[in-house]
């Protein structure tokens, strides 16, 4: 089921199509270290056997596989140690493919480097991380990054055609002969058809993933073999739409709490809040949500929104985000899910002011960028709770503005920042 050429690699045109570098590297008696990058089911594994196959065609090289999830740094070793005797005694390098790399912690990685350096391999790992975070820079530097995208539904529906013209199945649409005007089965085994209608089911519900599909694809088939007809005999059997939704429910949403998904979206979120855009901000919210996300951190960064983008512009905004923290601690998911729409439309459609935002980092650039001692709390604003401290002048001048009826002229801050205003002041 697997492609073995290009030519049947599906949904990544923008990284193996015609008149693409990868492409014309292929044709080449050597390649560049790579790292793939992409989500689940897009073709990442694929894509590197056809590499290998390419290279072992032309003879060049042999093709190792390892995955990081159960391979120790002593198996790594072995296989370099192999590599080099290759390319010593045979003159054939070594590709090594390494399934989830970023599986394998910083001092692992670095195993690799000396080796990718020399030529010893040719490293092709696979991750579904960002490798910015995740791949040791110096690795990374010696590798050449391919993104590979989410498959498109059209993709989906290439992969599964293939798919079912390999297991020998007969696609039925509105346009195709029903399965009794089709060739009749010799009996021996059932003859098996499937609706286009549910193909397309297939293909829009697998969210680009490759492998999710074909998954449900068998699990249909299976079940619907799975029913014989009167005194067991074999049947024709029609896969129809309901059969595959009732195996393919949409359970599961691409989302890593802990990888870059979690800060795509949250930051997603909160783009669309601060441009007042309700719609968006309420599917960023639900991708979070349903793809497992813990309620309490969404709230908390809601908090948050209510003071650096909305601010004074509407003082109750803050209020408004903590009651939905609260909410939330006390009654957890899913009714907590509808408070937290609630606070997140609230705040996508309040006014936005980030002058508090902004004047708050004006103080902290002028506290790390001031040269030489931090100014003296000015005395007159000091606390003289002993007698030692009076007589040192602490509070000496100090006007309690309490007892004054009108505004009362007093300095507040150091002598080195009079006449500093922190909501229009630069840094420089």
């Amino acid at each position: 089921m697997r492609p073995t050429t290009l030519q049947e690699y599906f949904g990544q045109n923008k990284v193996v199509g015609q008149h693409t570098l990868l492409r014309s590297l292929l044709d080449s008696p050597d390649i560049p270290s790579l790292i793939l990058w992409g989500p689940p089911g897009c073709g990442k594994t694929t894509l590197a056997h056809i590499i290998a196959s390419n290279m072992k065609k032309n003879g060049s090289a042999r093709f190792v596989t390892l995955s990081a999830t159960s391979t120790s740094t002593s198996e790594v070793r072995e296989v370099i140690k192999q590599a080099r005797n290759e390319l010593r005694l045979c003159k054939r390098k070594t590709i090594l493919f390494i399934d989830e790399i970023h599986r394998f912690n910083k001092s692992q990685q670095d195993t690799f480097l000396p080796h990718v350096e020399c030529g010893t391999v040719t490293l092709i790992g696979a991750t579904t991380e960002n490798p910015s975070f995740q791949v040791n820079a110096a690795l990374l530097s010696r590798c050449r990054v391919l993104v590979l995208e989410k498959l498109s539904v059209e993709a989906m529906r290439a992969i599964l055609h293939r798919a079912i013209a390999s297991l020998g199945i007969s696609e039925l649409g509105p346009d195709l002969d029903a399965p009794g005007d089709q060739d009749v089965s010799d009996g021996s085994e059932p003859r098996i058809y499937i609706e286009q209608k549910a193909l397309d089911t297939i293909a829009h519900l697998s969210d680009g993933d490759a492998r999710a599909g074909l998954n449900s694809l068998q699990l249909a088939v299976q079940a619907r073999v799975g029913v014989t007809g009167p005194g067991g005999r074999p049947q024709e059997i029609v896969i129809q739409e309901d059969h595959v939704k009732e195996g393919l429910q949409r359970s599961h949403i691409l989302y890593d709490k802990a990888g870059e998904e979690h800060y795509n979206c949250i930051s997603a979120l909160h783009k669309s809040m601060r441009g007042s855009h309700e719609n968006a901000s309420l599917y960023w919210l639900g991708r979070m949500l349903e793809g497992g996300e813990e309620p309490l951190y969404v709230a908390r960064r809601l908090v948050r929104f209510a003071s650096e983008d909305v601010g004074m512009a509407d003082p109750a905004a803050l209020p408004q985000a903590v009651s939905a923290f609260q909410a939330c601690h006390f009654i957890g998911m899913p009714e907590c899910e509808v408070i937290l729409a609630q606070c997140v439309v609230y705040l996508a459609r309040a006014p936005k002011s980030v002058e508090i935002y902004k004047a708050y980092n004006n103080v902290k650039a002028s506290l790390r960028t001031h040269r030489g001692p931090l100014p003296s709390v000015p005395l007159h604003l000091r606390n003289a709770p002993t007698k030692l401290m009076k007589e040192l002048g602490y509070a000496k001048g100090y006007k309690y503005n309490p007892s004054f009826s009108a505004p009362v002229e007093q300095d507040y801050l150091p002598e080195e920042l009079r006449g500093i205003d922190f909501f229009t002041w630069t840094p420089t």
